[in-house]
């Protein structure tokens, strides 16, 4: 097996992204829209999204408020490209670089959502990335989760282990981001968060896999 980097890995796929995602994820069609209806509603309101791809999930909040002013952020400047073009009328800020990296600033964001990105990273890098989008949001804010979730603390460990094994293999140390899942289970998605200084977590809608979880600051 190859390990792409996360940048090349999604912009080699730009073509038939939107296709897997909707078609080759269960329910992926219920719910980017669900995720979409959790955000705030309010003209103007100020949204991050962390890993914003394509915007499928804007594809559907747009929809519901047009007026909502995005900061997207992403590793692949492909996919970027192709959320400018499809919403050229938007208020749109789109950053390429990793968002463990790019400041958020404090206290800029009603809300934050991240959707089928964030299962590639470790509870203490998390826990890191949190701490920071917590200090993001706006008192009353909140970061909507819609992602893969391991099933249980075996699984977990396992694609750990298997990144690790494939890594070494192939003398892979630069310390830069690869295409491997590695989803935490919810219950360590949900230890992360409240140690980034989130006050409390709701699981709002499960389908299979991936569940959507609602961060309180």
């Amino acid at each position: 097996m190859i390990l792409e980097k996360m940048d090349e890995f999604f912009d080699n796929r730009l073509e038939g992204y939107e296709d897997h995602q909707l078609n080759g994820i269960d329910s992926a069609k219920i719910f980017y829209p669900y995720t979409a209806s959790q955000l705030p509603m309010i003209e103007g309101c100020n949204v991050l999204d962390l890993g914003c791809g394509t915007g499928l999930e804007l594809n559907e909040y747009f929809k519901l408020n047009p007026l909502a002013v995005i900061t997207g952020i992403d590793l692949a400047n492909g996919m970027l490209r192709a959320l400018k073009a499809k919403f050229p009328d938007k208020q749109l800020t789109l950053i390429n670089g990793s968002y463990f990296e790019v400041p958020f600033g404090e206290n800029v964001y009603d809300a934050a959502v991240s959707v089928e990105s964030l299962h590639h990273f470790t509870l203490e890098q998390k826990i890191l990335l949190y701490k920071k989008l917590h200090d993001s949001l706006k008192e009353g804010g909140y970061f909507i989760l819609t992602d893969y979730m391991a099933e249980n603390d075996e699984e977990e460990k396992k694609n750990f282990l298997e990144l690790s094994r494939l890594k070494k293999e192939l003398g892979i140390c630069d310390g830069e981001f690869y295409h491997y899942d590695t989803p935490l289970t919810r219950a360590h998605e949900t230890e992360a968060l409240l140690a980034g200084g989130f006050s409390k977590v709701e699981v709002l809608n499960k389908w299979k896999s991936t569940n959507i979880l609602k961060a309180y600051k």
